[in-house]
């Protein structure tokens, strides 16, 4: 059975840490224009381990890249993987030790605004103005589907299991008319996770959501999918049975991900 607090950490690194590249690139503010001019390397990693991934900010781009960089210019080393988690999922990070490098403030800045970036993706943020409405849907959008490929990825029994046996299968969400769009690709137990519409063939489940407020029900109030297919919020195209079980699993991530009761 693969371990909770590891299948997490891996979601967090693969899931969640490359929307800072879609935060990145979204962010047009004269604060972000100035901090353009500093590159640099971010790392985050659990201290003792290979377990970690980097920021790569240069030519006023950015990368998040997997692994271990061999001299990054800031790094923050957690105490463990739980310890990491809780900074992405509303709890309280665990140091390792001293961060290095704190005083390359632009980069320092960089890392702490993408940080908050992400505070749109916590249950408790609503925000109201339509556009922002949308950056989260689509931020959860491409997270959800993302980490469905993680799950099986990181060893999952049940998301194993439920695609050790399927053929060539599109899971494809979007919003209509022309809103966001991601999907998840499974074949034979392997999963691949994508942005926008898949268009080498049609998709074997579609969930279109009617509108950002039909999708901002379901991805950011997490309203059940047969609730919101009554409601019109969603229109299924396709099993019904799989698309459940896709339901399934995206309230399982999201269960994952749920800041800490207190």
């Amino acid at each position: 059975m693969a371990d909770k607090v590891m299948l997490t950490n891996r979601i967090v690194l693969r899931s969640i840490m490359p929307l800072f590249k879609v935060l990145h690139e979204a962010d047009g503010s004269p604060l972000s224009r100035l901090l353009s001019r500093f590159d640099g390397v971010i790392q985050l990693f659990v201290k003792g381990t290979d377990t970690g991934a980097y920021l790569v900010f240069k030519d006023g781009g950015l990368d998040v890249l997997q692994g271990i960089h061999p001299s990054p210019d800031i790094a923050l080393p957690f105490k463990h993987a739980a310890g990491m988690n809780a900074l992405f999922t509303g709890g309280i990070p665990v140091f390792g030790g001293l961060p290095k490098g704190l005083w390359r403030l632009p980069l320092l800045v960089r890392l702490i605004k993408l940080l908050l970036g992400l505070l749109l993706l916590m249950p408790n943020v609503n925000p109201k103005d339509p556009d922002r409405r949308e950056f989260k849907v689509k931020l959860i959008m491409y997270m959800i589907t993302n980490a469905l490929s993680q799950l099986n990825k990181g060893g999952d029994e049940d998301m194993a299991a439920w695609t050790a046996k399927q053929p060539d299968r599109i899971y494809q969400m979007s919003v209509d008319p022309t809103g966001p769009a991601a999907y998840i690709r499974v074949k034979g137990g392997r999963t691949k996770s994508g942005h926008g519409h898949y268009t080498r063939k049609a998709p074997f489940v579609h969930m279109r959501f009617n509108g950002i407020e039909g999708a901002y029900k379901v991805l950011a109030e997490s309203k059940d999918i047969v609730s919101a297919t009554g409601e019109g919020d969603i229109r299924l195209e396709g099993s019904p049975e799989y698309a459940g079980s896709i339901g399934s699993f995206m309230m399982r991530i999201q269960d994952m991900l749920l800041p800490p009761k207190k």
